[in-house]
């Protein structure tokens, strides 16, 4: 049983989107078993919130698409190919949850029966009034879109309330922090702000969906415990994408 109301949080239902590459930790590939037991721990603490979460995980800590794409393989296959490393790290993901007794389910989008459920939008709202936590893997299910556009297909789909970016910064940034120290957050953005600024924090299909839908987006730092408790309580942190003005 959740050991809180979900009225006390400030989202009743969220959509968690993770970078593969932030599995990987200081190693810079794979999957870094501290980074993923400290994921889970963080994710565990919402849940007990009440809070529903949906998780989509990226894959680009075992295999990037567009990578290998501009390095003369095929850009489809490419993409399929990550499509399979996400699932990988679905698995790893739902394996230190279900470790910190939290039950989930995974969802593919892809058919591989005997290690995910297909993805069908009508079950993952069951499994998520049931407070299990789903885990979409295999972005759409097709070529040439990213993980951040499932997470926003995804999280329209299923009602989100806010889709959560976790990421390596603080937030979304005017130029790449670690290389200039002068480097300004933005605390708010709108949609257009994004695109106009060219702010690559999504790509241009994720964010023009979330326009679309007015689904706020929060970018956030995943390396700091209590982070991402403090966003879904409604805390001030990281930066608010918002609808435009």
């Amino acid at each position: 049983m959740p050991a809180a109301k979900a009225d006390k949080a400030a989202y009743s239902r969220i959509l968690l989107k993770i970078s593969g590459e932030a599995l990987a930790g200081n190693q810079g590939f794979g999957v870094d078993l501290k980074v993923l037991q400290d994921l889970a721990a963080d994710i565990k603490e919402i849940h007990q919130l009440g809070v529903e979460i949906a998780i989509v995980i990226g894959g680009g800590n075992i295999f990037r698409g567009m990578q290998a794409s501009a390095s003369g393989m095929d850009r489809a296959s490419a993409d399929y190919m990550g499509m399979l490393a996400t699932v990988m790290n679905a698995l790893a993901i739902q394996d230190a949850l279900e470790k910190q007794g939290v039950f989930t389910r995974v969802q593919s989008a892809i058919e591989m029966q005997e290690i995910a459920e297909p993805y069908i939008r009508r079950r993952a709202e069951r499994h998520l009034e049931k407070n299990r936590v789903v885990i979409f893997a295999a972005g759409t299910g097709n070529p040439f879109f990213t993980t951040d556009t499932a997470a926003a297909l995804r999280a329209c789909e299923i009602d989100a309330k806010v889709l959560l970016k976790a990421t390596k910064v603080d937030g979304i940034y005017d130029c790449d922090p670690k290389k200039n120290p002068q480097a300004k957050m933005f605390k708010e953005l709108t949609y257009l702000d994004v695109l106009n600024k060219g702010l690559e924090v999504m790509d241009s299909t994720a964010i023009s969906l979330c326009m679309d839908h007015a689904l706020p987006i929060i970018v956030f730092n995943m390396g700091i415990r209590g982070t991402m408790r403090d966003v879904v309580m409604g805390k001030k942190t990281g930066t608010l994408i918002l609808p435009n003005q």
